[in-house]
């Protein structure tokens, strides 16, 4: 058992980074509640974390090469518990929304480093297994943030979510010191600063103009001028750059290319929804916290018990069949949850969700080797860490784009000065002082709902149609032995992979 202690400490840090994505989701209308939030606040609380933790990766990634990826991780897991403090101590949304971008940047430093930190620690058989078990804790994970912030909101209040991270913080702190050896690369690429600065702002702008909507006024094409500007600029670093954070050559791989945009659209299709999900889950139909996190276990369920079985027979079947597959088995989900009326429960929606989890179960673990396979393999890390940064963002955008449909559709049927109280999580307090107003409240979230899970079909169908149609075999490596050497004995790429 003492071997293992280091996989223990490094599972524990991804436990928890990948449960704070979503545990925050049953906890919106409480929020909303206590801290007087509006719709968008509420969506930069979810987006921010994502954000940050899918803009900074690759960089923080080839920082902990130079430093050290332990050393690396346990500034992020100290980084990301000050933050969870910050956030459970929070008087007000502002805060709330600023400390949650710090978490991001913590998760982005533990992320970075956790697959390079198994693969230095274990070798052979044991390897295997340590990356095994470190694959079913990230899935775990998906499964457990809504149902632990369902429980944790309920008997605790919402503060708990984040202040539960401190205890774990500490655990993983103390054995990662204790059993966690060095890692570096001893061939380490410089950091990429422009590259990581332009493309942070251009997806920050991209999102805040999202969220912003509001697409007449000049500040938010201001917003879209200063992404596009800054994604013209990412480019120019990185075509100059030497050491570039992503190397632009392989996006002319159509195949590659195909697998980030589908990676993208994946975590925007299938699990972006929930946020406003759970907003019509509580606030309309007075679902407790645990509650709303116990309707979302079926998607997580099918998703784990899917991707076992997909893990099975992945080496003999087509990586662009199981993707395409598996993505418009989402899209058949999603639509299966867009049959919302006036009077609909929360039981009309969970067997939508199970197929968008048989669906996200099919597509995930193909589209990960898929990516590594489609690159040459000096590049694979690069890869890996490209289309984690893709998956994250993805999320964050779609988040911003569903939440823009959500809104509007509210308007429509409800009226900008009742949508907008709404959509901030106050559905129980308009109907406390107004009874009246139930069959309008009931439609409005259904209607919006409804329009909401048929944009988000339509992303998922997308991300289908380039699997099935540009995703290819890839081509055989121009140096197998290099690479199986690279792989048996080089760690560094596996520090960006994640």
């Amino acid at each position: 058992m003492r071997k293992w202690w280091p996989l223990v400490a490094i599972c524990a840090g991804t436990f928890m980074l990948l449960v704070d994505v979503t545990i925050v989701n049953v906890a919106l209308p409480d929020m909303a509640r206590q801290l007087h939030t509006t719709f968008g606040d509420l969506q930069w609380v979810i987006d921010l974390y994502a954000l940050v933790l899918g803009a900074l990766v690759l960089t923080v990634g080839s920082i902990a090469d130079r430093i050290g990826r332990r050393r690396m991780y346990l500034a992020g897991l100290a980084l990301f518990a000050i933050a969870s403090l910050t956030c459970g101590l929070a008087p007000n949304v502002n805060l709330l929304i600023a400390a949650r971008g710090v978490q991001g940047l913590g998760a982005a430093a533990m992320f970075a480093t956790t697959m390079a930190l198994v693969s230095s620690s274990y070798q052979g058989r044991d390897r295997g297994i340590a990356f095994g078990t470190w694959g079913a804790v990230s899935g775990a994970a998906s499964a457990a943030g809504p149902l632990a912030g369902g429980l944790l909101t309920t008997h605790f209040g919402w503060r708990l979510i984040f202040l539960v991270n401190l205890p774990v913080s500490v655990f993983a702190i103390a054995l990662t010191l204790a059993v966690v050896a060095e890692s570096n690369d001893p061939q380490p690429r410089r950091v990429d600063l422009p590259g990581m600065l332009t493309f942070t702002v251009a997806a920050a702008a991209l999102t805040y103009a999202l969220i912003r909507g509001a697409w007449a006024s000049g500040e938010t094409l201001g917003l879209i001028a200063v992404a596009v500007v800054a994604a013209a600029a990412f480019v120019v670093a990185e075509r100059r750059s030497k050491n570039p954070m992503l190397d632009l050559s392989l996006l002319r791989n159509p195949t590659f290319s195909s697998l980030l945009a589908v990676g993208g659209l994946l975590s925007a299709s299938a699990w972006a929804a929930f946020a406003y999900q759970s907003l019509w889950l509580q606030s309309v139909l007075g679902l407790s916290p645990i509650k709303a996190g116990l309707v979302a276990l079926p998607c997580s369920a099918t998703a784990f018990l899917a991707s076992l079985l997909v893990g099975r027979v992945m080496h003999r079947t087509s990586a662009r069949v199981l993707i395409g597959v598996g993505m418009l088995v989402i899209t058949v989900g999603v639509l299966g949850q867009a049959v919302l009326n006036t009077g609909s429960g929360w039981w009309v929606v969970l067997p939508g969700l199970a197929v968008v989890g048989i669906g996200a179960g099919m597509a995930m673990p193909p589209l990960s080797s898929a990516a590594m396979a489609a690159a040459p393999w000096q590049r694979a890390g690069m890869a890996g860490g490209a289309l984690s940064t893709f998956r994250q963002l993805g999320f964050a955008f779609g988040v911003a784009i569903l939440g823009e449909v959500f809104r509007g559709g509210l308007t429509r049927t409800a009226g900008s000065g009742l949508s907008a109280a709404l959509s901030g999580g106050q559905a129980q307090a308009v109907l406390g002082r107004t009874p009246a107003l139930t069959p309008v409240v009931h439609h409005a979230f259904a209607n919006a709902l409804d329009l909401t899970y048929l944009v988000a079909a339509g992303l998922g169908l997308l991300g289908g149609v380039l699997a099935l149609v540009f995703v290819r075999p890839a081509a055989a490596s121009p140096a197998p032995q290099a690479a199986a050497r690279d792989a048996a004995s080089e760690p560094a790429p596996a520090s960006v992979e994640a």
